[in-house]
């Protein structure tokens, strides 16, 4: 689980074989670091290990050891709501598609939403700017009430660049 203060990320990941639960807080550049010595090969194997106050991770001919951060970490599960209102299954193509070409029309600084609404009809995306306006239409399967929502372009990019699944499902209220 990571948060940055405006986003949530969660992975599982399947283990080798079965360990001892453990509960642990890595400093995120310690994690960043890592990520970047092991350049995006996802089947690298990883060897992780735990003291009570330090993290190991061993790779290749590498050794990178960090202090554990103390305390408790946020209780994730009152985070996330199991009550949406909305749930949309979408292609992940077509509508990061389409959110990358209204990112077109505003500054990096700009606090620009993207506007999206769901009906039984489909995902309607529109942006307004000084330099333009684009409306799409993306085809979804939608389940529960029609919504109308804002987001930053630029966190629902990051998270959709990443997905490897060719569909994603959007849960909102």
């Amino acid at each position: 689980v990571s948060l940055d203060g405006h986003r949530l990320s969660i992975r599982k990941v399947l283990l080798k074989d079965t360990y001892e639960n453990a509960k642990v807080i890595v400093p995120g550049k310690t994690l960043s670091e890592v990520s970047k010595i092991l350049t995006g090969d996802n089947e690298k194997e990883v060897l992780i290990y735990f003291g009570a106050n330090h993290i190991l991770f061993e790779f290749d001919d590498t050794v990178v050891v960090s202090r554990l951060i103390e305390g408790e970490y946020f209780r994730i599960s009152q985070m996330l709501s199991s009550d949406y209102e909305t749930k949309v299954n979408v292609n992940r193509r077509a509508f990061l598609d389409s959110i990358e070409r209204a990112s077109i029309l505003i500054r990096e600084n700009d606090k620009k939403p993207i506007i999206i609404t769901i009906t039984d009809e489909g995902m309607q995306l529109k942006m307004n700017s000084a330099y333009g306006t684009m409306n799409a239409e993306v085809g979804i399967t939608k389940f529960g009430k029609d919504i109308m929502i804002g987001f930053n372009p630029k966190f629902l990019i990051d998270a959709l660049r990443i997905i490897d699944d060719e569909e994603v499902t959007l849960y909102m209220m």
